[in-house]
């Protein structure tokens, strides 16, 4: 289940909502290929995030980067078994998010 989440990379708001109540979805998720993140499952993520117009922001530590970055994805150096956090934020967040965790799931169509 998707947890509701407030990142300061994410600042756009309407004029009625404040920090602290400002919401989007967030989940984790796990490296399972075994070469980690390399330059075919970092454009994967990339395509997959730009058919949404949803913001992307995946964080890593207390590292956040824009999902729909390629330079960005690479920098993450996520290898088997990271942890990752997903977080949306827009009309189709739903869709994107589940669009995400699909290819994760399936890790990236390689060899576990």
């Amino acid at each position: 289940m998707a947890r509701i989440a407030w990142s300061p990379l994410l600042r756009r708001c309407n004029n009625d909502c404040t920090e602290p109540d400002y919401k989007m979805i967030e989940k984790e998720v796990t490296v399972t290929n075994r070469a980690g993140l390399h330059t075919r499952p970092a454009s994967m993520i990339v395509r997959t995030a730009s058919q949404f117009q949803s913001e992307f922001i995946i964080q890593k530590d207390d590292y956040e980067i824009n999902g729909k970055s390629i330079i960005g994805v690479m920098t993450l150096a996520a290898e088997q078994g990271a942890t990752l956090t997903l977080i949306f934020d827009g009309s189709d967040e739903q869709e994107a998010l589940k669009a995400m965790e699909t290819i994760f799931e399936d890790g990236f169509g390689e060899v576990k």
